[in-house]
């Protein structure tokens, strides 16, 4: 498990205007803390992703471009921050993102040696080499394939995003990259507009239920890991598939939800292939609870 308070965004308040609540990486890890999951002890503190890092999928340019306040917003979604002093951007969204980033990393590389890690974090998919979008920054997963092949730890790379958007970012900095393959069930007709191509992309009506997503699961996965071969596997477990997401329209339960994730990383395991939970999106106000229940099954199921 990697988490750090450094994940938290603070903007004076005005990360309270945003939908996406940042809250929810601290409430997930206070409640397994609580109810007995783990502890402190148990828990990889990450490092910063350096720039070094950055640099090996991210351009000049958008390293550049997060010098201004401005664009940063944009990149947030959140024009109501674009006034916002440099330093206080800087401390209060850049590094945070810089911190989970780090932390897909720091899970990556614990994934490789006990089979998995999860991030209370991290996901940050819309993110392309040039350009943030969609309240991302950092290509986390693109950045942790890199540097980890960079070491020599890794060879072939899958990533299943179960999103209900689209990992459109994922899939442009992965472009022209043989090794990494990438499988995607998102919902049609919502952002991101128009969608990229990836290896395998799988585009779910409004209302999808659980059975009708597992269904697809189901039958698409088992393939997807004979045809990529990989040698480690990186979640993107977004749940605003979850039924009443205000940026969304898929109608699964919060059971449903983490029976997803559960079937992937025990498909994984049982392959004895490594695997990355990232947490992704997720809008409605029990976003976090439903997280937590994933989260708990798969350290469950982890442990046996």
């Amino acid at each position: 498990m990697v988490y750090s308070e450094n994940y938290g965004i603070h903007l004076g308040g005005l990360e309270r205007l945003h939908p996406f609540d940042i809250g929810k990486y601290r409430h997930i890890y206070k409640a397994l803390e609580k109810d007995g999951v783990l502890s402190a002890a148990d828990v990889y503190v990450p490092e910063e992703l350096t720039e070094a890092q950055i640099r090996t999928v991210h351009t000049e340019g958008f390293v550049e471009s997060l010098g201004h306040p401005a664009t940063v917003a944009k990149y947030l979604e959140a024009p109501v921050t674009k006034h916002l002093p440099r330093g206080m951007m800087e401390r209060g969204v850049l590094r945070p993102f810089r911190a989970a980033s780090g932390g897909t990393l720091v899970a990556a590389r614990e994934a490789l040696k006990h089979g998995v890690g999860i991030n209370l974090g991290g996901g940050y998919h819309h993110a392309k080499p040039d350009r943030g979008e969609g309240f991302c920054i950092y290509a986390d997963i693109p950045i942790a394939i890199r540097v980890l092949r960079s070491e020599k730890r890794i060879g072939r790379a899958l990533v299943v995003d179960l999103d209900v958007h689209q990992g459109n970012g994922t899939i442009v900095c992965t472009q022209g990259d043989a090794l990494t393959y990438t499988f995607s069930i998102h919902q049609r007709g919502i952002f991101p507009m128009p969608k990229e191509k990836g290896d395998r992309d799988m585009e779910i009506p409004a209302g999808t239920t659980d059975a009708e997503y597992m269904a697809i699961l189901r039958r698409e996965l088992p393939g997807v890991l004979d045809r990529s071969r990989p040698k480690i596997v990186f979640i993107v477990a977004g749940c605003d598939t979850l039924d009443g997401d205000p940026l969304a329209s898929v109608s699964m339960t919060p059971q449903g939800v983490a029976a997803r994730d559960l079937y992937v990383v025990d498909a994984c395991l049982r392959r004895k292939i490594p695997v990355v939970l990232t947490l992704g999106g997720g809008y409605s106000k029990d976003a976090w609870r439903v997280q937590y229940q994933s989260v708990k099954g798969i350290v469950g199921r982890a442990t046996q």
